[in-house]
């Protein structure tokens, strides 16, 4: 007699574990206070401030305070992901465990792993009470960003080529840059124009949302916007970041294409 098995057995210990995690959501959703009263209450809420926000204000000062705004944030962007991409590459190189002593490699590896601890706005409160508001605090700030999220990507990038060609550039002689240079670059570079051209669309979003803690840029003046109840100019605001958070997309997208 041919013995009949399920087609799906059932996996006991998964059930379990989706029964513990369906009895912690709902305990937590107690204990947060997460009722839904106060989400339609929110709604309501909601719909009345984004009727306070219509229609955007452009007015001639406020389009003003909106240009000088963005200006900045696009210096931060611009400045952050300059400097954070030079500190990355060394950095990266050193956590490559193919072309790194295992000491090094994985000392850096921690490195990389406390750098991308901490949110980019906690980071940014940090260099606030340090160097004071404005946009060097957003610069640092975004620049420990950086250094959590390149140096990673190139360490993996590094570690998946072969080794073929660095061990040929080895072979003649050549020092650790140049092997670095002819063996190296040749091989990651596609993927790193994609990783800065990612980081600095990340660096231009983050950018607007430090700002909020004093570190500069469009920020500030959607901070501002909201302590004077201005709702009007708030939307105009985020219009902008949009529209210019979209913009560094496409110019990711085309950075991408030309040089991959």
């Amino acid at each position: 007699m041919i013995e009949r098995r399920a087609a799906f057995p059932p996996n006991l210990p998964v059930r379990l574990l989706l029964v513990v995690l369906g009895i912690y959501l709902i305990y937590a959703g107690s204990t947060l206070d997460i009722s839904w009263p106060r989400f339609v209450q929110g709604l309501d809420h909601g719909a009345r401030l984004i009727g306070r926000m219509f229609p955007p204000d452009v007015s001639a000062d406020k389009l003003q305070l909106l240009e000088i705004g963005m200006l900045e944030s696009l210096q931060i962007a611009i400045l952050s992901t300059a400097f954070g991409v030079a500190l990355s590459l060394p950095l990266g190189l050193a956590a490559a465990r193919n072309l790194s002593l295992a000491p090094l490699a994985w000392t850096a590896r921690v490195l990389i792993a406390l750098f991308r601890s901490f949110h980019p706005v906690i980071v940014a409160i940090l260099f606030v009470k340090a160097v004071g508001f404005g946009s060097l605090a957003g610069i640092l700030a975004l620049v420990v960003g950086s250094l959590g999220f390149i140096p990673k990507l190139v360490a993996d990038a590094v570690e998946e080529m072969s080794m073929r060609q660095v061990e040929a550039v080895r072979a003649t002689g050549a020092s650790t840059l140049s092997i670095v240079v002819m063996g190296v670059c040749p091989q990651v570079m596609p993927r790193l124009i994609g990783f800065v051209a990612y980081q600095f669309d990340s660096n231009l979003r983050n950018s607007a949302l430090i700002g909020v803690v004093g570190g500069g840029g469009i920020g500030a003046t959607l901070f501002a916007a909201f302590q004077r109840f201005d709702y009007d100019f708030v939307l105009t605001i985020v219009l902008a970041i949009i529209f210019f958070v979209m913009v560094g997309e496409v110019l990711s997208c085309l950075m991408r294409r030309v040089f991959q």
